[in-house]
């Protein structure tokens, strides 16, 4: 999903295929539906043949090799963990999340603790965020579920973790689950900024653009300075047919960030609208 994983510093095609590889469910103020549709067969396959391999570094892949040849024989946890870290951060370092989670996941089933838990599972939804496979996509989430489920276990007052739980089961053939524990964490907390965007991406995606516009507006009276959410509020209105509106957010999301990602990204809405 989205990524929970959704990031503003990327270009609109990309946001288009972010928001479209989310599952189709509909939100509403007084009833959530999920469309049905015919899923094509699963193929199975294990964790290994999921990871990527993509090339790194010859001089990161040789200390790599060498970190897992000195995991395979470390003699007690200590060094294990040790070992395990300086992979998984090796791997976070080359941006490979689905490989770095598999180390921490060592360090935590070692090790097991909130601390070790959270980290492995904030790095399985990192994964899990950029998975494009529908199949690797739902091994990843399954994976962040369950560490989530453990420090929640612990801490059920996490309403950020609470939060990337729901976004994992909008992948799943029951998204209705976390669009529930969306509105239980806005039940606890009504300000809640996370879950107010993702309940207004999740309008987005369903093309509920009206309701979009509801959510993102609600959620910038609170937050002013959620730059993504201002921009989002843009594509709404836009989406809507309210071009003057879509205007004005997206020329406010230009000036509330230089970034010069985020000015072409923006501009190329604005060029649209003349």
């Amino acid at each position: 999903m989205l990524r929970t994983r959704i990031i503003l510093l990327v270009g609109a095609a990309v946001l288009v295929v972010l928001l479209f590889s989310l599952p189709r469910v509909v939100v509403d103020n007084s009833k959530e539906e999920v469309e049905q549709k015919e899923e094509e067969p699963s193929t199975s396959s294990s964790f290994e043949d999921t990871m990527h391999n993509d090339s790194l570094e010859p001089e990161t892949e040789e200390k790599i090799t060498r970190l897992k040849e000195n995991l395979a024989v470390a003699k007690n946890i200590e060094k294990s963990i040790t070992f395990a870290d300086s992979l998984a951060e090796l791997y976070l370092a080359a941006n490979k999340y689905d490989s770095a989670a598999k180390f921490f996941e060592i360090i935590a089933e070692k090790q097991p603790n909130r601390a070790n838990w959270l980290k492995t599972g904030n790095t399985y939804y990192e994964a899990y965020g950029f998975a494009m496979d529908k199949n690797k996509q739902e091994m990843l989430g399954s994976k962040a579920q369950e560490y989530f489920n453990k420090v929640l276990t612990q801490d059920a007052s996490d309403l950020s973790t609470k939060n990337k739980l729901a976004m994992t089961y909008l992948s799943t053939s029951n998204p209705m689950q976390g669009i529930m524990m969306l509105r239980e964490i806005l039940e606890t907390d009504p300000k809640n900024e996370e879950a107010m965007f993702n309940l207004g991406i999740l309008s987005m995606q369903s093309g509920q653009y009206d309701k979009a516009v509801e959510r993102f507006s609600g959620l910038v009276a609170q937050y002013p300075n959620n730059t993504q959410a201002q921009f989002f509020l843009g594509v709404s209105y836009l989406e809507v047919g309210n071009k003057e509106k879509a205007k004005e957010q997206f020329n406010l999301v230009k000036s509330l960030d230089k970034d010069p990602s985020v000015q072409a990204t923006v501009d190329s809405y604005l060029e649209d609208l003349k």
